[in-house]
């Protein structure tokens, strides 16, 4: 028989669960901010859900570890180069003055996390978190090298031998081979890493290269290897706070207690109808559920916060229903009212309001990026003095200018201005290095016999003559007196 992981009541109706399994009714636990750390064994099972965990996760890794060697032109596909200030990322290159379009990338990727949470409820934890999906991978790991949950149970409380040294030396051999391989492709996407893996070996990388290959080799291992649930419980704020968003519409794993209760174990011989007549739930109490969570935690005691939604459990339940011939869905993805018997809403307010804010949003930033113009332009007028009389007897005013080239080549601009009749510029053209910006100190210069009020709105004209395609017009004020 297998080893048993101990559970800890933690529902509010607990009382009532003992009482349909005919034990003495207890007082609820006291929960502990910070429960002792016990190491949990988690087994391997197979199922459809884990199929499909296990491909969303090997995708997963295959973009991480993949996009950083694909080249585009002369350059990385993915590459935040910080010291040029150049964020290239597919055929485009942003710059820090587009730091806004970021941002609302972030924001999107918020509601799309609120949206998919009250929809599935932490189905993100599950399937795709970097977190799971590197805990998995160790995980895999340690059941190549170490054996089965029962056979890992035995190796830890054996003494030390050649076998136990040399399955476990393997093991951290190999996730700090998979934490180093992850620290330099995460710097990979910051230093193009065909140069990287040149210059590591030989010493002739930067030297915060080597910090942050050793900083995030250091903390794959340890949060992956070594605290793995506890950073789910305890360090993810996405498990605090998941839980305001759920509703009684949420789908969640959830164990069917009124199907399930009185659980127990019987003869494998003893039919579902048998079963069912004899008293017995349709839970055999095999603890099979919790010994493939990898938090640890028993789904038939209710919803928990630290249930990942990764369907393990599903999958157990479902293999051991149908050893005994009873029908799945035991546990099963479902929502607080479905367990109840009422209705499920699938298309509700807030899941809706969420759903259009996000489609709108995603609408407008692709329209923001598709329209986005590759060259800036900022005018500031001279703050000592509103205006001045040349020589010759015009009105001038004095701008400065900023403009920014955020296109890859070198540009040539045509400088004009319109607004008045006669305008004059004292600048015609502006070279700006490609992703960079240069400051222009202009002057324009009007008839005093045109200006027939304090202030008239001028337009400035930025046109590069290399490419038609890239101008820019932008408005600033003239001031002058009225001479008539």
């Amino acid at each position: 028989m297998s080893d048993k992981i101990p559970t800890r009541d933690v529902t509010p109706n607990s009382q009532g669960h003992d009482a349909r399994r005919g034990k003495a009714p207890h007082e609820p636990a006291t929960q502990e901010m910070y429960a002792r750390r016990r190491h949990i064994y988690v087994r391997e099972i197979k199922g459809l859900f884990q199929r499909l965990r296990r491909s969303t996760n090997w995708l997963l890794m295959l973009a991480f570890f993949g996009l950083p060697w694909v080249q585009w032109g002369d350059r990385p596909l993915i590459w935040f180069d910080l010291p040029s200030r150049e964020f290239h990322l597919f055929a485009a290159t942003f710059y820090p003055q587009e730091f806004m379009l970021l941002s609302w990338l972030l924001i999107i990727c918020a509601f799309g996390l609120f949206f998919i949470t009250v929809f599935a409820g932490r189905v993100w934890c599950g399937y795709t978190c970097p977190q799971s999906v590197w805990t998995f991978l160790y995980i895999w790991v340690e059941h190549r090298l170490e054996g089965p949950r029962n056979r890992r149970i035995k190796l830890d409380r054996a003494p030390l031998s050649a076998d136990k040294a040399w399955r476990k030396t393997g093991k951290h051999v190999i996730w700090l081979a998979i934490a180093a391989a992850t620290g330099i492709t995460f710097v990979g996407y910051f230093t193009p890493i065909r140069e990287l893996v040149v210059d590591l070996p030989t010493l002739e990388a930067h030297g915060w290269s080597y910090f942050w290959v050793g900083f995030f080799t250091l903390f794959t291992y340890l949060n992956a290897g070594w605290l793995r649930e506890q950073v789910c419980i305890y360090m993810c704020p996405y498990a605090r706070f998941q839980s305001v968003m759920f509703d009684d519409d949420t789908l969640i794993v959830s164990y069917d207690a009124a199907r399930g209760e009185p659980r127990g174990p019987r003869k494998r011989s003893l039919s579902h109808e048998a079963a069912r007549t004899a008293g017995y739930g349709d839970c055999i109490d095999c603890d099979l559920c919790v010994q493939v969570c990898p938090t640890g935690i028993d789904i038939r005691e209710g919803l928990q916060y630290e249930c990942i939604t990764c369907a393990a459990c599903i999958d157990a339940c479902d293999s051991v229903m149908d050893k005994m011939g009873y029908p799945r869905g035991l546990i099963r993805y479902t929502t607080e009212n479905a367990l109840e018997g009422k209705p499920t809403h699938i298309l509700r307010p807030r899941l809706l309001g969420y759903l259009t804010a996000l489609l709108m949003m995603i609408g407008l930033f692709a329209w923001a990026v598709a329209d986005r113009s590759l060259v800036g332009l900022d005018i500031e007028r001279e703050r000592g003095q509103l205006y001045q009389m040349t020589q010759e007897g015009r009105v001038s005013n004095v701008y400065t200018l900023r403009v920014r080239n955020l296109d890859r080549q070198d540009h040539d601009y045509r400088l004009a201005v319109s607004g008045l009749p006669g305008l004059s510029l004292d600048t015609q053209t502006l070279s700006v290095p490609a992703g960079e910006s240069r400051l222009e100190v202009i002057e324009i210069t009007a008839d005093p016999e045109v200006l027939d009020q304090p202030s008239h709105a001028i337009q400035l004209h930025l046109q590069s003559q290399q490419n038609d395609s890239i101008s820019l017009e932008s408005e600033t004020r003239f001031l002058g007196d009225v001479r008539r």
